[in-house]
């Protein structure tokens, strides 16, 4: 069984509602997921120009680390 096979399965034993929630949960995420690759896509340029500022700032001492336990 594959790994997405299994975690359906999974899914299928929760009651209704949370297979709803879950569902509704999944395809967002989906619609997102191909919304930011069309963005992306789109827009090569502006990618590469706020990777280069965030490269440019770090090298500059102005970012901060991440802080997961902060999130």
């Amino acid at each position: 069984m594959t790994t997405l096979a299994t975690a359906f399965a999974e899914v299928a034993k929760l009651p209704p509602d949370e297979q709803e929630a879950f569902a509704v949960w999944i395809l967002e995420e989906l619609a997102a997921e191909r919304q930011w690759t069309r963005l992306f896509t789109a827009h090569p340029d502006k990618l590469l120009a706020l990777a280069l500022e965030a490269l440019e700032e770090d090298a500059q001492g102005v970012t901060q680390p991440l802080d997961l336990e902060a999130l």
